[in-house]
């Protein structure tokens, strides 16, 4: 058995949707930096096309293609593409993410319709798209996020958790029907990470600097360090595991609290 290659993607194509910023662009790059060719997607293109630029620039393959996940026919024509482009579709990563942060009694009907299109909707249109395309070919490793929100919550973010917890469902609900045909889905749990997403909070000190202190580590992630995770899940590495949510939270769901008692 060679090890360090079960971590090692040539020859594969990956699709990262929502690879404009964030845990997206950092996916796409481990991803090329692991072998894979990788088609970086998101409904800016510009932001694409920028993830693309430093893949290549890195010395690895990729291209950038634009897509809108809240419609199943720029979804569907988005994997087709990379299909025909490519010949197959080895790995897929779905990452885009919004919040709108207020209590669910102030939450207007469009506040609603918003985060569930694009976090519950449109991670359903990739699952199906990329789902038909990995079942046909009997191969291929999916791998969504999360939150750790799909777990525990705070005032203000009620309907982003019960979006991200409908997406480990559907993650688990597609790893059990295309288990038998190869394909293995998983999901990625992040804590509090330092995305274009948790900006509101980045700008408000007392806010960031009680997230960092609510963690083990006591301090925020990096994208990059989201990316690892994903890299693994997508690998040989991870061949045995399918249907699991991996939590990358630096130790906050393990925390009871801050407190630190005298003992």
């Amino acid at each position: 058995m060679d090890y360090a290659r079960m971590f090692r993607l040539d020859g594969r194509t990956a699709l990262v949707v929502g690879a404009g910023s964030g845990i997206g662009a950092a996916a796409a790059q481990a991803l090329a930096a692991c072998g894979a060719a990788v088609v970086c997607a998101d409904v800016r293109e510009e932001g694409a096309k920028a993830t693309a630029q430093s893949i290549l620039r890195a010395g690895g393959r990729a291209e950038a293609a634009a897509a809108d996940v809240t419609q199943a026919a720029s979804t569907d024509s988005l994997v087709h593409g990379v299909r025909t482009r490519w010949g197959s579709l080895d790995v897929a990563v779905v990452t885009p993410g919004v919040n709108v942060r207020k209590p669910l009694v102030a939450y207007a009907d469009e506040d609603f319709d918003r985060v569930v299109a694009v976090n519950l909707r449109g991670t359903f249109h990739v699952l199906r798209a990329v789902g038909r395309v990995m079942a046909e070919q009997g191969h291929g490793s999916i791998v969504v996020l999360a939150s750790i929100r799909a777990q525990v919550v705070e005032p203000g973010q009620g309907v982003y958790a019960a979006t991200k917890a409908g997406v480990v469902q559907m993650a688990r609900a597609m790893a059990a029907e295309l288990g038998p045909r190869g394909v293995r889905v998983n999901a990625v749990a992040p804590g509090v990470v330092e995305t274009p997403l948790t900006e509101p909070i980045q700008r408000d000190p007392a806010w960031y600097r009680a997230y960092a202190e609510r963690s083990a580590l006591g301090r925020w992630a990096k994208p990059e360090e989201i990316a690892g995770a994903i890299v693994y899940l997508a690998s040989d590495a991870a061949s045995y595991v399918t249907g699991s949510v991996l939590v990358v939270d630096g130790g906050w769901t393990a925390v009871d609290g801050r407190f630190t008692p005298p003992v």
